[in-house]
């Protein structure tokens, strides 16, 4: 009988290792609220071209509404079994936020250990890892302060996560990391639609440093490959249907924290060019400030400028975008929030560069030059 309790008991104390060694997570984000659109696009009777005032119950003006599993199995000496699988859905009508993709934002399985994490899936590339959260759209902001046309993709809320993807990210040395991601085609076109990038970055107390590249190559020829499909309709009306074509953005930036303010500086570029039979190019510059300011530990206060320039073809534009943001926590995972972004293009040789604020699903190209988004909503964190 004393054997009997003395192996229940070391049976019973291996399974209570093996459990806490393995862990899944479930985590999300519901983000709904009342948004005004000043200007958007549609054609009237005789099919001109005319914009209208818009009130729609938008989800996902900060952050896109999502589901995940976050999972880690410990190997034992230092090595762990890692996964997450994410899914963006539309809060206001349940749909997906991807038409056909279980997991849009992210899928991905890998190894980690003490020199750093081996991933394998669909992920986020470097861009996103060292860049975008030095930028008010990366960080506090959400899909409103989004660069013009979001060429340069620092939001995560609009399906920029590379298909076919392994990448690697160091552990951090003394504030120091770096990584690397590329997306294969999965085409016997060995380039046609693959992706690569690279990052790094630096954190030492309040200060913030971070630089990325990334390319994609024809994106649009094989629908299997490492992007999703590129629209460019909103910049020279263009349709990229079946077109080759490069694809290139920059990045490099730093935010500063001290006390209960945090104040950021960025500059990205984007590049489109090597079109098909064409001689045709894009590029865009963005240069942004941003500052948040937490007033008290429940209300912050966010702002961003950010100053575009760009070119299509030897036609050069420009935009200028301002954003302001209220935040008040209600508690450690709810919060309410007022938001309002204004943005101004120019044109390109006399032709219209519509202005365009990215708004989640209530998003709409302006008729304009102008356009003027404003959002009340309510987000609440599990």
């Amino acid at each position: 009988m004393k054997k009997i309790l003395i192996a229940t008991a070391v049976a019973a104390s291996f399974a209570s290792v093996a459990h806490a060694q393995s862990s899944v997570t479930l985590y999300g984000t519901l983000d709904a609220g009342l948004t005004y659109t000043s200007n958007v696009a549609h054609l009237n009777s005789a099919g001109d071209v005319v914009g209208n005032a818009q009130w729609a119950l938008g989800s996902g003006s900060v952050d896109e509404n999502r589901f995940g599993l976050r999972g880690v199995e410990d190997l034992g000496g230092g090595l762990k079994t890692i996964f997450t699988l994410e899914q963006g859905f539309n809060l206001n009508n349940g749909s997906q936020a991807q038409a056909g993709k279980m997991f849009s934002r992210q899928a991905f399985v890998g190894l980690s250990s003490q020199a750093g994490t081996v991933t394998l899936g669909r992920q986020y590339d470097e861009m996103h890892d060292f860049v975008a959260p030095l930028a008010a759209t990366g960080s506090w902001g959400g899909s409103n302060f989004a660069h013009f046309g979001n060429l340069d993709m620092l939001d995560d809320n609009s399906g920029v996560a590379t298909n076919n993807s392994i990448k690697f990210t160091s552990a951090n040395y003394a504030g120091f990391s770096f990584g690397g991601t590329y997306g294969f085609s999965n085409s016997s076109r060995f380039a046609a639609n693959r992706e690569y990038s690279f990052g790094a970055g630096y954190e030492n107390a309040g200060l913030r440093i971070g630089a990325g590249y990334q390319q994609r190559n024809s994106p649009n020829i094989n629908d299997k490959g490492a992007s999703d499909l590129v629209d460019l309709s909103s910049v020279g009306q263009l349709d990229l249907a079946d077109v080759t074509f490069r694809q290139r953005s920059f990045g490099a930036g730093a935010s500063y924290a001290f006390g209960p303010a945090v104040v950021g500086l960025l500059w990205t570029q984007a590049r489109f060019d090597n079109f098909t039979g064409s001689s045709a190019s894009i590029h865009t510059n963005n240069y942004e400030i941003n500052a948040k300011y937490n007033l008290t530990p429940a209300l912050g206060l966010g702002a961003s400028y950010t100053y575009t320039n760009g070119a299509v073809d030897e036609f050069h534009f420009h935009a200028n975008q301002i954003g302001l943001q209220g935040d008040y926590a209600l508690s450690k995972r709810t919060d309410i929030y007022a938001q309002g972004v204004y943005q101004l293009t120019s044109t390109a040789h006399g032709d219209l560069i519509p202005a365009v604020i990215d708004n989640g699903s209530a998003t709409g190209v302006s008729s304009s030059r102008r356009q003027a988004v404003a959002s009340v909503g309510m987000r609440h964190r599990f």
